[in-house]
């Protein structure tokens, strides 16, 4: 079986709609890939270091994320069989939802279904075993089942204000955990200034290096890194959601220079700043 690393590399090089079912297992480093996330546990639990917090997953609890924000599990119980879902972002941003709630999506909400949904443990193996089977008309019929599925969790979560209850204190509290939430939160904040990663351990009151080996530890990817990845996640949020030109949405997501924000932009996704534009909003324009 492959590693989840490996195989959501191969998923993020597809970019395509997929279903598969794996025993979940501890990441050994943070990854991400441009696909809305659907997980449902099976049995177990398990904890994913997603947007600088540790956020709990319980069986049968349906959860939610954007995965262009680097998330990694980081601990799993033993034979936890997990059902997971990728929606690509272009299909998502197609949902008639709420504009605020997909907002809070794309800026790292984890939504988490509140009350455990009796149908969803049948529904998913369900929806795997005819996804790997299934002709082309079952397929479709799963991808609509799926979008509707993703309306009704929307729905049924409320405001976007009320997720700030859904964290939860998390079994692995070691001393790196504990910075790298530290210095995610400052990342979340000053991610748009062109700040440095000694100013963000200066900020955390930690040494540069001990910033690094945290992350390295925890994420697998060094500070820089991580903050690389969430301006560009941020970079393809303000891309949909807005009109605001190119290149003042690199400046305004902390890239130095219009050449640095396509160069990196390009690097990371495969694709322009004005492509990646240009593709969701023809699908959005599609939608209506």
């Amino acid at each position: 079986m492959k590693r989840s690393h490996d195989r959501t590399e191969w998923i993020a090089s597809r970019g395509e709609f997929l279903i598969e079912r794996h025993i979940a297992d501890a990441m050994a480093a943070a990854h991400w890939h441009d696909h809305v996330e659907l997980n449902l546990l099976m049995d177990g639990r398990m904890t994913y270091l997603f947007n600088g917090r540790q956020e709990q997953v319980a069986a049968g609890r349906l959860v939610l994320f954007w995965a262009a924000i680097p998330h990694q599990t980081i601990a799993v119980t033993e034979n936890a069989p997990l059902v997971c879902v990728y929606l690509p972002l272009v299909d998502f941003l197609a949902l008639p939802i709420d504009r605020g709630a997909r907002q809070s999506i794309m800026q790292g909400r984890f939504l988490t279904q509140g009350d455990q949904e009796t149908s969803d443990p049948s529904m998913f193996p369900r929806w795997e075993s005819e996804w790997q089977s299934g002709g082309n008309a079952r397929r479709k019929l799963i991808v609509e089942e799926v979008r509707l599925r993703i309306r009704r969790l929307i729905l049924d979560n409320g405001e976007p204000e009320n997720a700030a209850t859904q964290s939860a204190p998390a079994p692995l509290a070691g001393q790196a955990v504990g910075h790298v939430e530290s210095l995610s939160d400052l990342i979340n904040i000053h991610y748009a200034n062109p700040i440095s990663v000694p100013e963000l351990a200066r900020l955390a009151n930690m040494h540069p290096s001990t910033a690094n080996s945290a992350f390295r530890k925890v994420l697998g990817i060094s500070v820089n890194e991580y903050l690389i990845r969430y301006r560009v996640a941020r970079a393809m949020q303000i891309l949909t959601d807005t009109d605001d030109p190119i290149l003042q949405i690199g400046f305004d997501c902390g890239f130095g220079s219009s050449s640095r924000f396509y160069e990196i932009f390009k690097e990371r996704t495969g694709t322009t700043p004005r492509h990646f534009r240009e593709s969701v909003s023809g699908r959005k324009a599609e939608a209506g």
